[in-house]
């Protein structure tokens, strides 16, 4: 029988075991005008229930008469702090034919296990429950005293406020930033979100203009130090050099590689988004967040894990369905599946034709190119091949060699990989199902890119990068299966 479901209308309970537990549980559930029936051996515990106008009676819950005196109930908690009275009603309602919705109170994980196995539907051990309750409350407590912190740093801000991105910044990075924009508003604090690099991937462009975020490059007006505050969300994955201002703020779901001297820090690291730590903020400060924010933040979360397919944790689910609602899912699906541009289609295309698989791991050449992001998406299209749990794609872009590696390989660390491989050669950014690389052209500088040494240059560089890849990823031989 389920829960809360019976033949007539509302359900009928019974309390076994009155202790304090059973107390409280029989006070909240007859105030909320429930039928309930106690059963205590105490009598007169029995009596003081009555005079408080609860209806109990006396009854030893380890005689088989219990399963008797609770035919009539359709749900029962067996709440005495005699665990082995507990195991005896359990036993003796189920044995009697009884198919209640029975919950019971354990002591350990052995009488759990031992319950359970009597038949009873939920087991609930106090101790696991205060100590669950008491991290709730930490963690709640730590939101309320962060956002306090928070709220004072914008309170006390007098001009504008400057929201740094990561370089080339992803959805979770803009997401967040845009909604620490909107928190900053709340306070009347102007402010803008500024980034280095490119806004290159097709998705990423729609997702910008689609809701009409509004970025600052870094050479844009006005310059850093003009600002009042200056704040990194979702910054540390950036690869940046150390900073030459002051940092006020940080928020991220990324351990900096060195401590950050700034007067609120917020990190994250059991989390999988930035964008879940604000959409926590946003709760807090009790902001409704508008279409654009909610949008921006829900697609934030489901970029940055994978839809929910990598490292999502229940405060990610939590937050995106709390952001549901508030967010336009037209202009999501506009977001999700932009049109590919003619370089994207080429850079894909003579990816898939020069591809190297061996085992699981695909690598390939895109050549010459323009615009680095296709590299990005190429690699992301052919992890899906089949068979491929790794896949690196290598370009070369303005005198830079670039490559984009993805992987779906649970025993794989791809930002690691990549440090391996490239490591004093370039800089590298990505953590364990992404990452990128850029390495100087280096010694082929001195081959001049004529048409005639192009095809030279491409070989020797794709053969150099090829090797450090594939040895990173422990990988030998050359076999290989092309197109």
């Amino acid at each position: 029988m389920s829960p809360g479901v019976t033949g007539s209308s509302r359900s009928t309970y019974a309390i076994l075991g009155c202790g304090s537990v059973g107390h409280a549980v029989a006070e909240d559930l007859a105030e909320a005008d429930n039928d309930v029936l106690i059963l205590d051996t105490d009598a007169d515990r029995v009596e003081a229930l009555r005079d408080q106008d609860l209806n109990a009676t006396v009854q030893d819950i380890s005689k088989p008469s219990v399963a008797e005196a609770v035919a009539d109930r359709d749900i029962l908690l067996v709440l005495a702090s005699d665990i082995e009275a507990n195991k005896a009603a359990v036993a003796a309602i189920r044995e009697a034919g009884g198919d209640q919705y029975i919950v019971v109170r354990a002591s350990d994980p052995v009488s759990q296990d031992e319950l359970s196995e009597l038949g009873a539907d939920v087991v609930v051990n106090p101790s696991e429950v205060i100590a669950d309750s008491a991290l709730r409350s930490l963690e709640s407590g730590e939101l309320q005293y962060k956002a306090r912190q928070l709220a004072d740093i914008l309170e006390s801000t007098e001009g504008r406020l400057a929201i740094l991105t990561q370089d080339s910044p992803d959805p979770d990075s803009i997401a967040s930033a845009t909604a620490l924009q909107a928190i900053a508003a709340e306070f009347g604090v102007e402010a803008d979100i500024r980034y280095e690099g490119d806004i290159g991937h097709q998705e990423n462009r729609a997702f910008v203009n689609l809701l009409g975020i509004e970025l600052l490059a870094s050479d844009d007006e006005p310059a850093i130090e003009e600002y009042d505050r200056v704040a990194l969300v979702d910054n540390v994955q950036s690869g940046s050099d150390d900073p030459t201002f002051e940092i006020d703020i940080l928020i991220d779901h990324a351990e900096p590689d060195e401590e950050v001297d700034a007067p609120f820090v917020d990190v994250r690291t059991n989390l999988s988004s930035t964008s879940t730590i604000l959409t926590k903020y946003l709760q807090e400060f009790d902001l409704g967040p508008g279409e654009t924010v909610a949008t921006a933040l829900l697609y934030g979360i489901r970029a940055e894990t994978l839809d929910f397919k990598r490292d999502t944790t229940p405060a990610d689910l939590t937050a995106a369905a709390y952001l549901h609602p508030f967010a336009n899912h037209d202009t999501l699906e506009q977001v999700e599946s932009p049109s590919m541009s003619p370089e994207t289609l080429d850079v894909l295309a003579e990816a898939i034709q020069s591809r190297e698989v061996q085992g699981s791991h695909l690598f390939s050449t895109a050549g010459f190119i323009r615009d680095r992001d296709a590299l990005e998406q190429a690699a992301q299209y052919l992890l899906d091949l089949e068979g491929i749990t790794t896949s690196a794609v290598f370009g070369i872009v303005d005198e830079r060699i670039i490559v984009a590696a993805r992987s779906k390989d649970i025993r794989i660390d791809i930002g690691s990989v990549l440090e391996g491989a490239f490591e004093n050669s370039g800089d590298i950014v990505g953590h364990s199902t992404q990452g990128s690389v850029e390495v100087p052209l280096g010694i082929f500088t001195g081959i001049e890119t004529s048409e005639d040494n192009r095809d030279t240059l491409l070989r020797l560089t794709e053969e150099a990068v090829r090797k450090k890849l594939f040895a990173a990823l422990g990988v030998e031989g050359s076999d290989t299966n092309g197109s």
